[in-house]
Order: structure tokens, then sequence, then C-alpha cells
């Protein structure tokens, strides 16, 4: 006769086997019930009767290192009970019953909920499902390459899975966006450090969250004591790092100032201490500690520290106004990758590394492609180099590779005009692909974007691709180093990238793409030029652009194939043979597709027409009127 018992002892035993229950293993496992204060809170109405008394899955499993995740098992005994039709039999069926009480669980966290029934191993059936925090359903789990998960895997693999779904990936973003803003205004109030100093907090922070012996220590220091300790660790951290001892030097100097800094040692007022007992800087390791580094950990494609940099910025006018700072959005870094079409044998030089967001996407891609272990190494040893000008940003971005375990022995801190940092680029590193997002609004002409451009086309081996996101006014404006540009190399593409596509910044931009060290003359053929002013992103008050309809990756899809191909739509895209003196923009040469040009259009333009004529008619009135006043005094 079946047993659910058996069932249980199976999937316990299973779980044994596969460590959950290890002395050394930070996974919790509870049965029937839950010691957790918001889980037992979740499930004090989750009676599988639906009658409103408590209830709870066979298996509750918890790690305080992925704290936002749950995984839940529901047993039955007999694989005919192991899902309904219509998943809507909580007390008879397994698959319902741990979609159940997924859906409790699912308001404060993101829930794996996994079925199983039958009586020995070999009969054992297992499905498994998530349920994303506040989604309205759950749907099945599937690995990375879109399988089904039909058996009992270790905890790492579910979280694995369950953080490359695209509804967790898009909610732990938001939430880690959300966090980034509180932590900004923590500092503001608390910390008392300028904004240059608040991303170096965090970037510092997260090396020092690598320490395994820090991240359980540093509860038991005593304010006055903890900096010292933060400092020590990060030199540490940076001093097993394979860098030159003046490379070691430069990353670590720009956090000692924050290392002295008062406000983050012991509370000076009363109630700083009051709310802070262990001071300020315990608690923004704590948080960052438990909010960021799961995120970290896991999404190595994510410029986590040029994300904070960039939420920061908005906060100020400062930097990005006297530096000509625009950070590159992360959609637009991975787009760049994708362009160039970087694979395992590629070595990518970006001259303007800022934090590091494009080395951090083209590294994803390699990596993706690489197969060995040595193949792997090379990207990691040669393959990734850049050169940051500003001391505090070369922090970051080596930060942010150090991060990863990869690439910062090939930064180099200084500027990308500086004799020896280009000797070292042409003569030892020979990249094949550039990336770059120049510095904007230089007054100084020898600063130019398209100064840049060149330099960094300059660095590259013949016939690599080298690619720039740089103001539309580098693409329609004379200016004389277009005619330097094509005198060397050859321009592939243009592509018109959306208006607001760097929000709150004004810059409007296009995508150039170079073939380096082939005259355009030479070359003898047309450039493709794109109309991409649609991401699907849109504009919200507090989050800034996001794709909230889930449009971008069949947009960037359809872009990169389109580029790829050379292909030509009416209102799209065209082919044109340009010389220096013309325009390098779609907008100049593309037809205009008029089977969108329907009544609704029409009369909307007519209107928008009519009302910008009025406005501007009560403008001039008023003008005129004042100053027939002044007149008449």
């Amino acid at each position: 006769m079946s047993n659910e018992r058996n069932t249980e002892n199976l999937v316990r035993d299973k779980l044994r086997k596969l460590g959950y229950y290890d002395n050394e293993c930070s996974t919790r496992v509870e049965e029937q019930k839950s010691e957790t204060e918001a889980i037992k809170r979740l499930l004090k109405s989750a009676s599988k009767t639906g009658k409103g008394g408590k209830g709870a899955p066979e298996f509750i499993i918890s790690d305080s290192s992925t704290s936002d995740f749950l995984v839940v098992f529901e047993c039955k005994a007999d694989i005919k009970h192991h899902e309904s039709s219509n998943r809507d039999d909580a007390v008879g069926f397994a698959v319902d019953g741990a979609l159940h009480y997924a859906a409790h669980l699912a308001k404060e966290f993101n829930v794996i909920a996994v079925a199983a029934s039958g009586q020995t191993k070999s009969q054992l059936k297992i499905s498994t499902f998530l349920h994303p925090k506040g989604a309205a359903q759950a749907k099945e789990l599937h690995t990375k390459s879109g399988k089904s998960i039909n058996t009992i895997i270790p905890w790492s693999d579910y979280i694995e899975h369950g953080t490359f779904d695209p509804t967790i990936q898009a909610l732990r973003h938001d939430e880690l966006m959300a966090f980034s803003r509180e932590l900004h205004d923590f500092m503001r109030d608390h910390a008392k450090l300028t904004e240059s100093e608040k991303p170096l907090l965090v970037s510092g922070t997260l090396i020092a969250l690598q320490n395994w012996a820090f991240v359980k220590s540093f509860d038991t220091y005593k304010p006055e004591d903890l900096q010292k300790q933060w400092f020590r660790v990060i030199k540490e951290e940076i001093e097993k790092a394979d860098l030159p001892q003046a490379k070691k030097y430069n990353m670590t100097q720009p956090y000692s100032a924050i290392a002295v800094a008062p406000a983050l040692g012991k509370p000076s007022d009363a109630k700083t201490a009051a709310k802070y007992p262990k001071g300020v800087l315990h608690e923004l390791i704590k948080d960052l500690n438990e909010k960021v580094w799961p995120f970290i950990s896991i999404y190595h494609d994510f410029d986590v520290v040029g994300q904070f940099y960039g939420e920061f910025l908005k906060y100020t006018g400062g930097d990005k106004k006297a530096l000509g700072i625009v950070l590159t959005p992360r959609h637009v870094t991975d787009l760049f990758a994708r362009l160039a079409n970087v694979n395992k044998n590629s070595t990518v030089l970006d001259i303007c590394a800022g934090t590091g967001g494009f080395l951090v996407s083209a590294m994803f891609h390699m990596i993706r492609h690489a197969v060995t272990k040595e193949e792997k190494d090379r990207i990691k040893r040669d393959g990734l180099i850049g050169v940051e000008h500003l001391p505090n940003m070369y922090a970051l971005a080596a930060s942010n590779m150090i991060l990863r375990g990869d690439g910062k022995a090939n930064l180099h801190q200084g500027s990308c005009f500086d004799p020896a940092i280009v000797k070292s680029l042409k003569e030892e590193h020979h990249c094949n692909v550039g990336l770059l997002n120049p510095p904007y609004s230089q007054s100084d002409e020898a600063l130019h974007e398209l100064v840049f451009v060149k330099q960094m086309l300059d660095c590259l081996e013949p016939n690599s691709v080298g690619i720039a996101i740089v103001p539309i006014s580098c693409a329609i404006s004379p200016h004389p180093m277009r005619e330097e540009l094509m005198r060397s190399h050859t321009l592939e593409a243009v592509m018109s990238m959306p208006t607001e596509l760097f929000y709150p910044v004004g810059t409007v931009t296009c995508i150039m793409v170079w073939t380096a060290h082939k005259p355009h003359a030479e070359s003898d053929k047309k450039t493709w030029f794109g109309y991409w002013k649609d991401d699907g992103f849109i504009k919200t008050k507090h989050r800034g652009r996001i794709d909230q309809y889930h449009r971008w990756e069949a947009i960037r899809d359809r872009w990169v194939e389109m580029f790829r191909n050379r292909e030509v739509h009416a209102g799209e895209s065209v082919l044109q043979k340009v010389t220096h003196t013309d325009e390098w923009c779609a907008e100049a040469y593309m037809e205009t597709d008029y089977s969108y040009l329907g009544r609704p259009l029409y009369e909307r333009t007519v209107k928008q027409f009519l009302l910008s004529r009025l406005l501007n008619e009560a403008i001039y009135d008023i003008t005129d009127n004042e100053s027939s006043d002044t007149e008449g005094e």
C-alpha cells in the first residue's frame, strides 16, 4: 500500500546526499513548519482546505546567502496524484499543493516549488516550478538552456536557474536600484562623504566582503576599529591580485580617505549612537552583504558598481557636468558586445573604461563562448584591456574586475594619449575589438569626441572592429577629425539612437562602427545607416528609463540581425556611399515608410502643428504687449 512517508524519506535521503543537511552548509531544512517569522506569518492562513487555518509543505528550505529565495517540497505517495488537470486540488495532488504554498510565500519570497510523488527511487516523479515574488502565478522552472527540471538538484543549481529567469532578474534589478537610492540617502545623512567617495565606499566594501574571515568577524569590531579593519582587508584583497605594485598602490589610494572619514567611525552624536550603536559603517557593510553581495556573486554580466555610480550621479551636477561623464546604460554595453561579435578569441579595448561596463559585458559574452579552462584563463589574463584617467574611477573599474576574479592586471591608470600607455596597448596587447563611450561636451577641441574615436582605432590591430557611442553632432556637423578618421579607417555603420537614451542627461547620440586601419576610400563601399530610435524603454518618475513591457530583447535581436546582414528596410535602415563632407545619419538618406502614415497619425500631426502655432502666437502677443508697456514708460 502506498505511504506518503516513503515519498518523504526518498526526498529527505536525496537532500541529505546533496549536502543540504551538512553542518558546514548554510542551507536550512525545516519540515512541516518553520521558525522563520516571515514564513510563519505567511503560512498562518495557508491551509490546503482553504478554510483559513495553518498550513505547511513537507520541506521548507532557505539559505542566509540567498535570503530572497525559498525551496518548498510537497509530496504525494501515488504518482496518480502527482498533478490534477486544472491544478486546483491542493489537498489531493502534489503539484497543486506545492503551487498553493508557493502562492502564499511569494508575497515576500521568490519560491521554487517542487512536487514529488512515488514510492521508489526509480518511480519518483519530480516537477519544478518558480513563483517570483509578487507575481500573480507560478511557471515551470527551466534550466538556462531551456530544459525542464525533473530531478532534485543542489541548492546552488536551484538558485542559478531561478535567478536567470527574466522575471527574477528584472525584480532583483529593480530591488537593487531601489536599495541604491536608499543607500545614497543614508550616506548623505550619516556618512558625510563627497559624491565621488560614495561609490568608492560601495566598491571597497564589496571587495572586503570577498574575505570570508571579514564577513564572519565585522560584526564583532568596535565602531572605532571597524574602519581600520575595513581598509586592512581591502589592501589585503588587492595585494592578492596578480598586479604590479604600482597598480596596487593606484587601486588602494582612493580608499584611504574613506578609511579615516570621521562620520564612519564611532557615532559622534547621541541620536546616531542610539540608532546605529555599532556605527554607520557597520550598518552599510551589513546592508551591502545582505542586499548586494548575493546579486553580484550571481549576475557576472552586471556592472553593479557602475549602476550604483550612475544612481549616485543623479544627485549631483558636479562630477558629470564638469567631466562630461555619461555612463553607458547596461543594455547598450551588452548591445556593443553583440555588434562586435566578441568571442573567446577577442581581445577587447576600452580607452575610457569608466567603471568597466563595456569590459564586464564583453567578458560575459567571451566566457560564454569559451569551452576549456585554458580559453577562460586567456580571457581573464589577456582578453580585457582598459584605460582610465580619473583615479577614483580607475579604482571603481579595477574593483569591478576584482569582484569577477579577472581583468584587473590590464587596467591602466592614466591618459589614453600617454605615449607609454599607447606603446603598451600597441606592442603588448594587440587588441582586435574596441568599445568606447568617450567624455562628452569637452570645451577643449583637442579632446573632441572624435579625437578619442581615432585614438581607439589607432590602438587596434588592422581590420579590427571599433565601436563608439558619441553625440549625434559628431555625425552631422563639420569637423576636421571626420576627414582624418576616413583617411585611415572605414566607416561601416552609423545608428541613430533613442533621443532620451541617457536620460536624465540630455545628450542625443549615435553609434559608429569602424574597421581599423583600412582607409574608407580604398574600401569603396556603402555605409549602413540604422534608425534605432525606439529601444522599447520608457521613462518613469523614480526608476529612470526601464524596459517595462519587456520589448528590448526582441528589438535588440532584430537590430543586431539587420546590422550583421546590412538589411535595408523603409523607415528603418539604408545603405549610402558617404564622404567626410556628408551627414552620417539615417535620417539624411532613409526613405519614408508611408504605410504607417494613416489618418490618425495625420490628424495628430496637424493638431500638434496648430497647437504649436497658437502657443507661439500667444507668446508673441505677450512679448509685444510688454514691449509696448516699456516704450510708454
